[in-house]
């Protein structure tokens, strides 16, 4: 059985403007590779024609060295998948991901609390209850 799938209703300039300026557009062009205006065009193109099925190229292994790239064998593919499953690939989140606030890697965490390179103070029970009188409980009355 056949089914019908929906076609784009609205005027593609439309849609087109909206892709181009749409920051999840923009995010993802750029995590596949692709400059922003060809990978709208690309996504209208499935759009206006939904039936359209997408480019997939096989290649043997052979036509693969012959071009210069060095296929992995199925052991290596099948290892690749279940370090996968198991999220043993430590790839974190993509580029595209990143605000450029994160720490430095292997840099201590920000704190923001001011108590960095500070040694802990040790109190016993009864200076932290007699402290503890003097901290005011919270609730709708509180200044």
């Amino acid at each position: 059985m056949s089914e019908s799938k929906r076609r784009l209703t609205r005027p593609v300039e439309t849609v087109r403007a909206e892709l181009l300026a749409d920051p999840d557009t923009q995010r993802i062009a750029k995590a596949v590779g692709m400059e922003l205006p060809a990978y709208v065009e690309l996504v209208l193109d499935y759009a206006l024609n939904p039936d359209k099925q997408p480019v997939l190229q096989v290649a043997s292994d052979e036509d693969l060295r012959e071009a210069g790239y060095h296929p992995p064998s199925a052991e290596d593919v099948a290892h690749f998948f279940i370090s996968a499953s198991k999220g043993e690939l430590g790839l974190g989140a993509p580029a595209s991901y990143q605000t450029g606030f994160e720490n430095a890697s292997g840099a201590a965490p920000t704190s923001l609390r001011g108590d960095e390179n500070q040694e802990p103070v040790s109190v016993d029970a009864e200076t932290s209850q007699k402290l503890s009188q003097h901290v005011p409980k919270g609730g709708p009355d509180r200044l």
